[in-house]
């Protein structure tokens, strides 16, 4: 009996210490990639800005079995695309236009939503601009969420990288 009661002691020590430790780790995780494109501005924003061009340049929009559904219109402010995705659910809904990019907020099925942001930038070398993928996590206090976000831009990252770089051969080869 004391060695299960000394057993369940350590147990609970360890489960307050990583709460406590887990309390120190940011609630708020930012994930940027970026890219330069050599074009002009307008053309690199029309293609961010319309989720129709996105099955042009985004691996995500361009895989068959994804079965994406571009709602109509498919520009400007609550717009939306959604797919099916290792049998979840996916929606983007574009929350606000810029006049160099926009915001969007990307939603998993038992995820937390991502607020999202693409924008152009303008660089010192002429009609260069850089293109910057911009997300936001925010997490619950819970232990296993605060240190699973170490490792979000570790697995999201490649993904955003993937898309810029599509992005770019898309714009310049266009």
């Amino acid at each position: 009996m004391r060695i299960v009661k000394g057993f369940l002691i350590v147990i609970a020590g360890f489960f307050i210490l990583i709460t406590l430790i887990s309390l120190l780790i940011p609630s708020t995780v930012v994930t940027v990639k970026a890219v330069s494109i050599h074009a002009p501005q307008e053309k690199i924003v029309a293609a961010i800005k319309d989720l129709n061009e996105w099955k042009k340049w985004n691996p995500v929009f361009q895989q068959e079995n994804n079965g994406v559904n571009i709602s109509s219109p498919s520009s400007g402010i609550n717009a939306k695309a959604s797919w099916l995705q290792n049998a979840k659910q996916n929606d983007i809904t574009i929350t606000n236009i810029l006049p160099q990019g926009l915001q969007f907020n990307l939603n998993r099925q038992g995820e937390n939503p991502v607020e999202t942001f693409l924008a152009t930038l303008p660089m010192q070398e002429p009609n260069t601009f850089q293109v910057e993928w911009k997300a936001v996590t925010q997490l619950k206090w819970y232990p296993w969420e605060k240190f699973g976000g170490i490792f979000i831009s570790e697995m999201t990252g490649p993904g955003y990288e993937q898309a810029l770089n599509s992005l770019k051969k898309y714009v310049e080869n266009n």
